[in-house]
């Protein structure tokens, strides 16, 4: 098969992947800011840190660089609709939305799996996307649920995990 971008695309859709929102605010504004990744991924566990990817063509990259902080909301099953709309390119995606802060103001979504609040490290030219290395500074999660999985270009549902009377 031919690599060229669409079929090198479709092949990286077989790898399923978690959901997340990754947020901070606006330096100038302090206006929330949140956008929907795929690629987002733990990095070491000491010091605690991740990553993520933003396209650099991304228009909220400037605030994601300034602001010095993030956060990674992990979406549950139940989120698909705070996916979709952080993934729209609609005007005021905030429109209508609660949302916590803790120590650095980056918004937190409420019920999402896990929540990490993030101070930037550093950023790295990763081709034609950005890469982000955050420390976890402070984070949550949830006992039980499960999360929000993208494959093939749309959402999979998992099926629950059998019960003992299942497997008898």
């Amino acid at each position: 098969m031919p690599l060229d971008s669409r079929s090198f695309r479709k092949a990286l859709g077989c790898f399923a992947s978690g959901v997340t929102v990754i947020t901070t605010l606006s330096p100038e504004t302090k206006a929330p800011i949140g956008v929907t990744v795929s690629a987002f991924s733990s990095l070491s566990l000491d010091p605690p840190l991740v990553m993520f990817c933003l396209g650099n063509a991304t228009s909220s990259m400037g605030a994601f660089k300034a602001f010095g902080h993030f956060a990674v909301n992990i979406l549950s099953e139940t989120q698909r609709d705070l996916s979709i709309r952080f993934a729209s390119r609609a005007e005021d995606k905030w429109a209508g939305m609660a949302w916590d802060k803790w120590d650095s103001g980056a918004p937190i979504l409420s019920n999402c799996l896990t929540n990490l609040e993030c101070s930037l490290v550093q950023t790295i030219d990763g081709g034609d996307h950005q890469i982000f290395i955050g420390r976890v500074d402070r984070m949550k999660h949830q006992e039980g649920g499960s999360p929000l999985i993208y494959f093939r270009g749309s959402y999979l549902e998992l099926s629950p995990p059998p019960t003992l009377t299942d497997l008898v």
